[in-house]
């Protein structure tokens, strides 16, 4: 959430930063509310003033032993006044709460300006992209080949965009998954960390999801309503929701295996095809929680630790800066990483790096406590995947096919699948 004090201080300046997100913001329906807000706000504390006086009174014309009733009436009224200016209050500062839920996050100056992610910029690139002596296929041809990926059975028990991997693909995501842990906690010194699948509203308003994403997301109507996470981000960042960290503690680094769900609303084209983009999927992630004066470095570690994964498998991949039309709502400045996938012959997202800065901390009261004052202030939250286990799994099988239908084992992965060096 934007800090409420920039719209009623500087509301220009709020304007010509959504300006870079191509949002045109007519901010006369919030400047006519925090208008009202004042007013009745004023009357509200001339009332609880009034009030008190007169309850004063009362006591003291009642040790006078005068007839107290017309003094009680007149306070019955101002509590009646009182109410209802309160009510108003309430009404008028949940809409425009509404309004700031509403608003994304102001970008980074470095975030160039562009539409969409064809206006990207490129950073860098590492690895040289895989070339065969044959057609190479795609991962969907592949998993089918090998009989170890069925979405005909996943379509059968669920619907479209689910997957059941069987044998030895199955075993192959699963020692992925382990080198990312491994490699994150072992060598980039993240704490794992095992969290709930299901979120809360809460959870879910204060990293930004909600409202503004609600269609995305799985909604378990209990009550109150539950929804199935559409990433660890979500809970892992709530950890320090309503919580004052220690400055000694900072540093908050944690990486998380969880499955996600996500109703990709909107979603078409080639991307129906496979595992690319599916309800359910595997994921690692990371997230940081840091101090505001180390949040730019802490972006290019975690980005680093994210891109460490792909080397370590020797997969050809590139990292770009979002422009302006493709950064999400609450980023200030995202890197993707993008890695090759001879299959598509193009490169593909397998993890995105964000900065939020404050955006999410304002809205969970994720705090820390800056020694120099003494007092609390509102962190950093900065989160990435590390990687996206499905297609990283889809990266290995398109990179590392052979002639017959096979596929190597990265070597970094052999000691997962017990020595395994090819998946016949």
């Amino acid at each position: 959430m934007l800090d409420p004090r920039l719209l009623r201080t500087d509301i220009e300046l709020v304007k010509q930063q959504l300006k870079r997100r191509a949002i045109d913001f007519d901010s006369s329906a919030y400047e006519a509310l925090e208008t009202r807000r004042k007013e009745i706000q004023v009357k509200t504390q001339d009332l609880q003033k009034e009030r008190n006086t007169r309850s004063k009174s009362i006591g003291q014309a009642k040790a006078r032993g005068e007839d107290i009733q017309p003094l009680l009436d007149q306070v019955q009224h101002l509590g009646d006044e009182l109410k209802s200016a309160e009510n108003e209050l309430a009404d008028i500062q949940g809409k425009i709460n509404a309004i700031l839920e509403g608003l994304p996050n102001f970008l980074d100056d470095a975030v160039p300006a562009g539409k969409s992610d064809e206006e990207n910029i490129e950073i860098s690139a590492w690895g040289e992209k895989t070339e065969f002596s044959f057609e190479p296929k795609d991962h969907v041809d592949l998993g089918q080949g090998l009989q170890g990926m069925d979405f005909e059975l996943g379509a059968k028990i669920a619907s479209a965009r689910f997957v059941v991997l069987k044998g030895q693909l199955a075993s192959l995501q699963r020692a992925i998954i382990q080198l990312m842990l491994d490699t994150h906690t072992n060598e980039h010194d993240y704490t794992e960390t095992y969290v709930p699948f299901l979120a809360n509203a809460d959870s879910l308003r204060g990293t930004g999801q909600l409202p503004k994403f609600e269609e995305d997301l799985f909604k378990v109507n209990n009550d109150p309503a539950f929804y199935l996470i559409p990433t660890a981000e979500v809970p892992v960042t709530n950890i320090v929701r309503d919580v004052i960290v220690e400055a000694k503690d900072m540093p908050l680094k944690f990486v998380c295996h969880t499955p996600c769900f996500r109703s990709e609303a909107g979603a078409y084209g080639s991307d129906v095809r496979g595992m690319i983009r599916q309800h359910q999927f595997e994921k690692v992630e990371l997230v940081q929680i840091v101090k505001p004066e180390d949040s730019v470095a802490a972006h290019e570690e975690l980005t680093a630790h994210a891109e460490k994964i792909l080397q370590i498998l020797k997969l050809p991949y590139r990292k770009v800066l979002l422009c302006s039309g493709d950064t999400g709502f609450s980023s200030s400045k995202t890197y993707d990483l993008e890695v090759w996938l001879p299959g598509q012959d193009k490169y593909r997202e397998i993890s995105s790096c964000s900065n939020f800065k404050d955006f999410q901390a304002r809205r969970m009261q994720a705090r820390w406590r800056n020694p120099e004052t003494g007092k609390p202030e509102l962190a950093h939250t900065l989160n990435g995947s590390g990687l996206a286990a499905g297609r990283t799994l889809i990266a290995v099988m398109e990179n590392y096919q052979n002639a017959d239908g096979g596929i190597s084992i990265p070597e970094a992965l052999q000691p997962y699948m017990g020595g395994k060096t090819v998946i016949q």
